[in-house]
């Protein structure tokens, strides 16, 4: 019984045993496996989605909701694997391009051309201005034309004038007459001498067929024409010789244009001029520049080009305002490389493109530094970094080079690349990221102003701001006013304030302005005032960043809604957004890309 009960004892410690042993290899894994599947869970929620906007790339949030830039709807930030050939590129997927408003276009070589855009006057043709003289001494008796403006025939009498030295000579001609069997010569030249003073075979056989002399003599106009001059009244006596008015005959006139020192060698004599009259809405003309202004006013630092026009409707009047276009071409160059100026963006030291390189991924952006050639308009010639066929961007860089900046890579102000912007700092991106700093390596270099050149621009940049506030308050009469005082303003600039490259720099911005802002004053509705100040802002940013002549801080603020969801830039010196153009419909639309101080 003792042996049964020690043989019982023995098998329940071995299965005890046995059992513990199991459960440990059991449970043992059992808690590692967990650890493991613990640690993955971990990696999962380190690997969270970011929220982004389509619009805005520089917010970046860990949670879904509205952008609080411009309140659209965030969307998820499609993960980045990295696989580029180019490392430095910048990945865009086809929604991400369509969403930015990201174009591109294949880079041609072309025949390089240019408008140049020039404001001009019409003007008599000096060749057809005539001074009428009195050929009799003595008192105006009648004036037949009492104002400027009327218009004369050749042969008409224009007045009357009483001459004692006259009668004394058609008295000598009566005598003369009574002798001429005797005496045939002194009465053939007491004719001739009525003769010189312009009388007329008729009025000479008048005096001799009546027997009694004239007491007033007609003056009669030696050409046809306008009255531009009268310079006598009612009984004011003459001399034999003196002017009493000046007639100008506009069957042709002159249209002057004002051609500026950076655009003389693109204009020569023999171009065309095709030319619009800002009073004569819908109506063109053209013409051919006949002359060149050999020298320059020293003032206006502007030439001359003449255009004669045949003005035989006479349409065209003394002192309109015109408008023309050259197509000028480039001599010495058949071809050249020529890019739109929407793919360039210019820092004032370098100018940079996005070229395009395909791949299974999506869309890669590579920055390329480009050698710029002459301005051609709306385009510019390319010297050195792109060749042809390749394919760039043209639309939507800024949106582009933004990401590039986000990501770290080279981007126009960090050529070098930088470390990525996190989610972390969504809020102060826009204005870290995007506007260019005094501390900046890459910032613009300005071009060095006198005082006197500053205090000569802040009249325009004055017009030019209430301007601004006046569309902002969607005033379409008052925003008219404003813009037609920075046209003042900007024609009151003394031109020989700038010297040097920076009367260059600002011979061209004063040429695009002057173009953007002739036909404000024309304009009937807001829409087109506000498409008006669009271009005019364009230049005025640019101006800006050359010279920083206004005594405030600007702020360049940036409205990707405007211009057919194109963008729009605009100077502010508050940094609060306010539209101009939306104005109350969408007045806190915007950012700001820029601070100038």
């Amino acid at each position: 019984m003792k042996s049964l009960d020690k043989k019982t004892i023995i098998v329940a410690a071995t299965t005890l045993a046995l059992g513990l042993l199991f459960g440990w290899l059991l449970f043992g894994g059992t808690k590692e496996s967990t650890h493991n599947e613990h640690q993955h869970t971990k990696t999962e929620v380190k690997g969270e989605t970011i929220w982004t906007c389509s619009m805005h790339p520089q917010v970046r949030q860990p949670e879904p909701g509205d952008c609080p830039i411009c309140g659209m709807d965030l969307i998820p930030l499609e993960e980045d694997k990295n696989t580029q050939t180019d490392p430095n590129a910048i990945r865009m997927s086809p929604t991400a391009m369509q969403l930015a408003n990201v174009s591109t276009a294949v880079v041609g070589s072309i025949k390089p051309k240019k408008q140049v855009r020039l404001n001009g006057k019409v003007q008599s043709d000096e060749r057809m201005v005539y001074s009428q003289a009195s050929h009799i001494p003595g008192r105006i008796e009648k004036l037949m034309v009492n104002f400027t403006g009327e218009f004369v025939q050749k042969g008409q009498a224009i007045a009357y004038v009483y001459s004692p030295e006259l009668v004394t000579a058609q008295e000598e001609l009566l005598e003369a007459q009574r002798i001429s069997e005797a005496q045939p010569q002194l009465f053939s030249s007491a004719k001739e001498k009525l003769k010189r003073w312009k009388l007329t075979d008729k009025q000479i056989a008048e005096v001799l067929s009546t027997g009694k002399t004239m007491d007033e003599f007609p003056i009669l106009a030696d050409v046809s024409g306008y009255v531009t001059s009268k310079l006598v009244n009612l009984g004011s006596y003459v001399r034999k010789g003196e002017t009493i008015y000046q007639i100008a005959d506009l069957s042709k006139v002159w249209v002057l244009f004002d051609v500026y020192e950076s655009d003389i060698t693109w204009v020569k004599k023999g171009d065309k001029i095709d030319f619009t009259m800002a009073s004569l809405p819908g109506e063109s003309f053209a013409g051919t520049v006949s002359y060149l202004d050999p020298t320059i006013d020293p003032k206006t630092r502007v030439a001359k080009a003449r255009v004669e026009y045949s003005n035989t409707a006479n349409k065209l009047k003394p002192e309109m305002f015109a408008s023309g276009v050259v197509e000028a071409t480039l001599t010495g160059k058949s071809k050249s490389l020529v890019v739109p100026k929407t793919a360039v963006m210019w820092t004032g030291k370098r100018s940079v493109v996005y070229v395009k390189v395909g791949s299974s991924q999506g869309v890669d952006f590579s920055m390329r530094e480009v050698t710029l050639g002459p301005s051609l308009g709306d385009s510019y010639i390319v010297e050195n970094g792109l060749m042809d066929g390749e394919e760039i961007a043209v639309n939507g860089t800024f949106s582009i080079d933004a990401a590039a900046q986000l990501a770290g890579k080279p981007s126009m102000m960090s050529p070098e690349g930088g470390a990525a912007v996190s989610g972390h700092n969504h809020g102060s991106a826009p204005s870290n990221q995007l506007h260019v700093d005094e501390h900046s390596k890459e910032a613009p270099k300005n071009l060095t102003i006198s005082k006197e050149a500053k205090r000569a621009l802040e009249p325009l940049y004055i017009a030019y701001l209430e301007w601004k506030d006046e569309l902002t308050n969607d005033n379409f009469d008052k925003a008219q006013k404003k813009a037609e005082n920075m046209k003042l303003a900007l024609e009151k600039v003394d031109m020989t304030l700038f010297k040097g490259d920076t009367h260059t720099a600002w011979m061209n911005a004063h040429s695009q302005l002057s173009n953007g802002l002739q036909h404000v004053m024309h304009q009937s509705n807001i829409k087109d005032l506000r498409e008006t100040f669009r271009l005019v802002s364009t230049h005025m940013v640019e101006l800006t960043t050359m010279f920083n002549p206004f005594p405030k801080t600007l702020f360049v603020q940036h409205c990707p809604m405007a211009n057919s969801n194109k963008g729009a830039d605009w100077l502010s010196t508050q940094k609060e957004i306010r539209n101009p153009y939306f104005g109350s419909s969408m007045l806190t639309c915007g950012e700001v890309t820029k601070e100038i101080n």
